[in-house]
C-alpha cells in the first residue's frame, strides 16, 4: 500500500524542516508551528479514542481558526477523511451533507454546534485530546478529503479526493507559484472551501517557515489594516471579494508590502483589473483556476509572467485541452469546454457512479466550463457551459453581458441568466447591484447594454436589486437568481 503521499506524514516532514516558530497569527494570538502540531498528535488520540476510524468521514464546520488546520491534521493523522462543510451553508444543506456522507463525528465552532443534528458533535473550544498518536497508514488512492460543491447546479455533491490528490495540488500550487522570500500570507478565504483547502496544503509544501496571518471571515477594512500592520505579502481572495475592497479608501493605508494578490474561483471583470492595477500598482494579479474535482487547480499565472484576463498555465502535472461539442480537440483560439487531465483529479463523486463516468472520460476531467488557449499556452475561462444562454440560434456567454454592465459607473455587481422566452428560445436578463449612493434605472442600463455590446447579447430586461445573492466562496449564484425568475 504506496503511502508516500500521505498528507499527515507531509505535515510531519513540514516540521522537521522547518522547526518551531511564530507561524500563525489570529485575533491579536500567535501560535507556534510546534504547538499546533503537537495538539494535532494529541487530537488525533482523542478520535480514536471517540471511536472514530479509519475511512470514516469526520465533518468540520467552523469558521476561519488557528484549530481548523489542526484538526484536519488530526483527522488525517487518525486516518480518517476530512469532509469540510462551510459556514454559511443553509441548514437544509448541512444536514444533507451529514445524511450523504454518513458523517461519524461533527467538528464544529460552537456557536455553530447548536445547528447539528443527528450526529454527535465537538466544538473547536473542547478537542478531545489523548497521548500523542503516531500516524495510521492510508494509501495515496484512499480517501483524504470529501468536498461537497456548492450545489450552483443542483444540490451539492460529494467529490472524493485522495491523499495522492492534495498532495500533488499542493506541490503543483506551491512549484507554480513560490517566490523565496514571500513568507507572510493573509488569510482571507474559508478553510472549509476546495480553494481554502488547497492553500493549507500549498503551505505544507512551503521550503522555508511561512506565516499566516488569518481572518475569521472576511471584512474589507480589517483587510487593509492586517495588510498595513502585519506587512503582508501575499493574499489569496475570490472576485468578489476585491470588489469589495475597491469600494474602500485603499490610499489611505500603506499597503506597500504586498507583492501578490492571488485571485480564483471565479473570473475576474476587466474593468475590476484595471482599476486594481491602477490603485494597487505594486500588487501584482496573478488569476487562477480550478474546480474541486481538480483539487482546486488546473492552471495559475507565473510570478512576473502574467497575461491580462488569462487564468494562466496549466500548473506543472496538468496538461488542458478544449473540446468540441462532439469531444474532439479544438484549435488554438476556438472556445469550447476546458479538459483537463492531471494527478489531482478527484476519484470520483461519492456515491454516483454514473455521474463520474460521465465527467472523468479516459482520465479526462470534463470541467463543465467553456474556455480557449492562446498560442502561447495560457488558459482563458469563458463562462460556464450550463450557464449559455441561446438566443435566437446565437450564443451569449453570461460573463461578457456581466463585464459590459458592470462598466456603469453606477453599478457595482451583476449577475446574468436566460429565462425561456417563446419567440427567441431564451431570453437575456440581468441582475444588478448598485454601488452605494449610486442612482439609474433599468432603462438606462438596457440602452448602456446595448451600447456597450449591442445586437443579440445585450439584456433585454434588467432588475436592480439591493443585493446579488453569492455562493459561500463568492460567486454569483446564478442559480438563486433563475429561481427569482
Amino acid at each position: 500500500m504506496a503511502q508516500s503521499h500521505n498528507l499527515a506524514r507531509l505535515a510531519e516532514e513540514t516540521r522537521e524542516r522547518n522547526g518551531d516558530y511564530e507561524a500563525v497569527w489570529f485575533e491579536g494570538t500567535w501560535h507556534r508551528s510546534g504547538e499546533l502540531f503537537e495538539r494535532a498528535q494529541r487530537v488525533a488520540a482523542g478520535l480514536t479514542e471517540l471511536g472514530v476510524q479509519p475511512g470514516d468521514r469526520v465533518v468540520v464546520y467552523a469558521m476561519n481558526a488557528p484549530e481548523v488546520p489542526l484538526v484536519y491534521n488530526a483527522i488525517w493523522r487518525a486516518g480518517a477523511v476530512v469532509t469540510p462543510v462551510i459556514f454559511l451553508l443553509p441548514r437544509a444543506e448541512l444536514l444533507h451533507v451529514l445524511d450523504d456522507c454518513d458523517a461519524t463525528l461533527v467538528i464544529a465552532s460552537p456557536e455553530l454546534a447548536d445547528g447539528v443534528e443527528g450526529v454527535r458533535v465537538v466544538t473547536l473550544d473542547d478537542l478531545p485530546e489523548g497521548d500523542p498518536a503516531p500516524i495510521v497508514p492510508r494509501g495515496d488512492d484512499e480517501l483524504a478529503a470529501l468536498m461537497y460543491t456548492g450545489g450552483t447546479t443542483g444540490r451539492a455533491k460529494g467529490v472524493m479526493l485522495s491523499h495522492a490528490n492534495l498532495w500533488h495540488a499542493g506541490k503543483s500550487g506551491q512549484d507554480a507559484g513560490y517566490v523565496p522570500g514571500v513568507v507572510r500570507g493573509l488569510g482571507t478565504l474559508p478553510l472549509s472551501h476546495a480553494y481554502g483547502l488547497l492553500v493549507t496544503v500549498v503551505g505544507l509544501h512551503a521550503p522555508e517557515p511561512n506565516v499566516s496571518v488569518l481572518m475569521r471571515w472576511f471584512a474589507p477594512e480589517t483587510f487593509l489594516q492586517l495588510v498595513q500592520e502585519q506587512r503582508i505579502q501575499i493574499t489569496a481572495v475570490v472576485p468578489s471579494m476585491l470588489q469589495l475592497l475597491l469600494g474602500e479608501r485603499v490610499e489611505a493605508y500603506d499597503l506597500s508590502s504586498l507583492r501578490y494578490i492571488v485571485s480564483g474561483a471565479a473570473p475576474l471583470a476587466r474593468d475590476v483589473i484595471d482599476e486594481l492595477a491602477r490603485r494597487l500598482p505594486h500588487a501584482e494579479l496573478r488569476e487562477g483556476y480550478g474546480l474541486t474535482e481538480s483539487s482546486a487547480i488546473v492552471s495559475s499565472n507565473p510570478p512576473g509572467r502574467v497575461r491580462t484576463a488569462s487564468v494562466g498555465l496549466p500548473v506543472p502535472g496538468v496538461e488542458v485541452r478544449i473540446a468540441g461539442d462532439g469531444g474532439e480537440e479544438l484549435p488554438r483560439g476556438e472556445v469550447g469546454e476546458i479538459c483537463c487531465r492531471s494527478p489531482m483529479v478527484m476519484l470520483g463523486y461519492w456515491n454516483d457512479p454514473e455521474l463520474t463516468a460521465q465527467t472523468v472520460r479516459d482520465g479526462w476531467l470534463q470541467t463543465g466550463d467553456l474556455g480557449r488557449v492562446d498560442d502561447d499556452g495560457y488558459l482563458y475561462v469563458v463562462d460556464r457551459k450550463k450557464d449559455l444562454i441561446i438566443r435566437g440560434g446565437f450564443n451569449v456567454f453570461p460573463r461578457d453581458v456581466e463585464d459590459a454592465l458592470v462598466e456603469h459607473p453606477a453599478v457595482s455587481l451583476v449577475g446574468v441568466v436566460g429565462r425561456p422566452d417563446a419567440r427567441h428560445g431564451e431570453e437575456v436578463v440581468a441582475f444588478v447591484c448598485l454601488r452605494d449612493g449610486a442612482a439609474t434605472n433599468e432603462e438606462e442600463l438596457v440602452a448602456f447594454g446595448k451600447e456597450r455590446i449591442g445586437g443579440y447579447r445585450y439584456p433585454r430586461e434588467v432588475r436592480i436589486l439591493s443585493d446579488i445573492p453569492l455562493t459561500p466562496i463568492g460567486k454569483v449564484d446564478r442559480k438563486s437568481l433563475r429561481t427569482m425568475l
